[in-house]
């Protein structure tokens, strides 16, 4: 649970500590979506700390070790992806610019891409209909997004 605290953590508080200046979130859509997060943080953890049950070696199940595996990767890719489009234009710049380095190279929407790889490393790590549930719901939401970015 520790690695979901981080990564809800990061995207949630650090991450936009990080944004430079842009467009203004509305307030209705950052209230829905910070609901949305605490919603979901509070159904995985419970998934986790009341329901799922594992067996003493999961740990080192192929399956655990693969979905963490995933997870971390995805991180890795998100974080520096995220990093990459924050640096993309000089302070008072505008216009588009397209993203160079890291995934950017082999996908147009790396950070979309290293979001949805975690999830699905996360949901294979703890093998719950809860954790699959939120994989798909990010895969069908970023990946609209990944696609209206690459258009």
């Amino acid at each position: 649970c520790n690695s979901f605290s981080f990564l809800v953590c990061y995207r949630a508080l650090i991450f936009p500590l990080l944004i430079r200046e842009g467009k203004p979130t509305p307030f209705f859509t950052f209230v829905l979506a910070l609901l949305f997060c605490v919603y979901n943080g509070y159904l995985q953890g419970r998934s986790l700390s009341n329901y799922a049950k594992y067996p003493s070696g999961w740990l080192k199940d192929p399956c655990f070790i693969t979905g963490f595996m995933g997870w971390l990767i995805g991180m890795a890719v998100n974080i520096h992806s995220d990093q990459i489009l924050r640096n993309l234009r000089k302070p008072g710049e505008t216009g588009y610019k397209i993203p160079r380095g890291g995934m950017f190279e082999y996908v147009s929407g790396a950070n979309f891409f290293g979001e949805i790889l975690e999830w699905f490393g996360f949901a294979l790590a703890c093998c719950t209909i809860e954790s699959l549930a939120f994989a798909l719901c990010t895969l069908f939401i970023l990946g609209s997004r990944a696609k209206q970015h690459h258009q």
